[in-house]
This record gives C-alpha cells, structure tokens and sequence, in this order.
C-alpha cells in the first residue's frame, strides 16, 4: 500500500488520487492486486535486499493490444534509487514480458517526475506524448527482441 501511495505523491505531489475522495482506493487496489497475480502469476512481485523490501513492480498485458506488456507500478523506495536496483526491475519486465510474447510494454509517467523520466529514457524508453483521456500524464514505450524478430523471420522466410 505505501508503495503505491509514495508513487502517487512522486508523480502528482499527492496521494488523492489512489486513496479516492470516497477513500475507496485501498480496498479497490487489494482486490485489483488479488485478481492481477491469480489471473498473471509473477506479475507483481517485491524486490528485495537482504531482509528488506525495497522495491515493486505490477505488471499485465495492455488492455488495448495483448501483444504489448503493461506496468502498472514501477518502485523504489527513496534510498535505493540510483543504485543499480531499478535496472534490475526494468530487466524482471523485459524477461516477463518478453516470456508472454509481448514485443514491447507501456507504462504512464507524470513528466514533472523527472526522476523518473530520466531513469526511463536512460534505459531506452521512449515518450510517446500525452495520454489523450489523462493529459498529467505521458505513455512511454519500450521495444523488446527487435533482433530476435529478426533473425526469427530470416530463419522461416531465407
């Protein structure tokens, strides 16, 4: 739950919008999470140090294409940031998706989180622009296996 909260408040400056005006949030989140890891096992996983969590992603296949992964929550807490430990999450979703045959993944980021933004476009995913329906917020993209299409199409079709 913290995790998710914090991600609100680094992306928004605020944690409003997870807990909702209703404070329906937490409860909605519990359920979304039960259903995410039942439906996509691994999908949303800790990352740990020693005995410590420090570290979250949530992933699932992209409402509007299931060829393209979707992560929902990328985290760090404060003090592992800019240590290494986010590449490693962002390597858990490539391998993760590229296991779903996703040739790619989105995600949402706010860019006035721009610890974010440079952490995402350091490790080669791309801004596509606002989101037309929440325009706080940009899609970025991340393209998997180009190569691997590649040679899969020139061993079939050579």
């Amino acid at each position: 739950m913290q995790f998710r909260a914090d991600s609100f408040l680094c992306s928004f400056g605020s944690a409003a919008r997870f807990y909702k005006k209703d404070g329906s949030g937490v409860e909605e989140y519990l359920q979304w999470l039960r259903h995410r890891m039942t439906e996509i096992p691994n999908s949303c996983v800790h990352l740990w140090k020693e005995e410590q969590i420090i570290g979250q992603i949530e992933m699932m296949r992209w409402k509007h294409d299931s060829s393209v992964g979707y992560v929902n929550l990328f985290y760090l807490i404060p003090e592992f940031r800019g240590r290494g430990f986010g590449q490693q999450l962002d390597q858990y979703a490539a391998q993760f998706f590229k296991h779903l045959s996703c040739h790619s993944a989105r995600l949402n980021v706010n860019p006035t989180n721009q610890v974010a933004m440079r952490f995402y476009l350091k490790h080669g995913w791309i801004d596509l622009g606002q989101r037309d329906d929440d325009p706080e917020v940009h899609y970025l993209e991340k393209r998997y296996g180009a190569k691997d299409f590649q040679q899969v199409w020139r061993e079939r079709y050579d």
